[in-house]
């Protein structure tokens, strides 16, 4: 039994070793949304339109977005409580706790963030998009674009 455990405790080290990642930030999101508490649960929710400012060293990928497009923003959620497993959904204390990967919640393990949001316009390694929930300062770590069926 503990050779099982100790060969078991060597293989859970090397995969974390593969997946320790190392994430370097596009850009940043300029929001008039400065606090948790006044950010709408999802941006379809009242949230606002904000600027992605991206890093220079990026600003090529933009080529082929253009004002219209559905694009999926990739966020670290910066300001999320990482050691929370349990949540009432929605904040809602009358639902009862829930696991956070079956809830939207910001805070947990990996704070990642998805907010599908439209492209308003484009000005110099700048994207005016919206509605988005993420707050003023919240680092942008990729955008998609979204595909339907139809696409391919």
């Amino acid at each position: 039994m503990a050779v099982k455990r100790t060969e078991q405790k060597r293989i859970r080290t090397r995969a974390e070793k593969r997946l320790r990642a190392r994430l370097r930030p596009v850009g940043v999101i300029r929001s008039a949304l400065k606090r948790r508490v006044a950010a709408p649960k999802q941006g379809f929710e009242g949230g606002p339109d904000a600027w992605l400012e991206l890093s220079p060293f990026v600003a090529p990928g933009l080529d082929g977005l253009a004002p219209g497009d559905d694009i999926i923003i990739i966020t670290w959620l910066h300001r999320a409580r990482r050691d929370v497993l349990k949540v009432h959904p929605r904040s809602d204390r009358t639902r009862p706790l829930t696991g956070v990967f079956a809830t939207r919640s910001p805070d947990r393990p990996n704070p990642i963030g998805l907010h599908r949001v439209n492209v308003r316009k484009i000005v110099k390694g700048r994207l005016r998009i919206g509605p988005i929930e993420a707050i003023d300062g919240t680092p942008v770590i990729d955008i998609k674009p979204v595909f339907s069926v139809r696409d391919f």
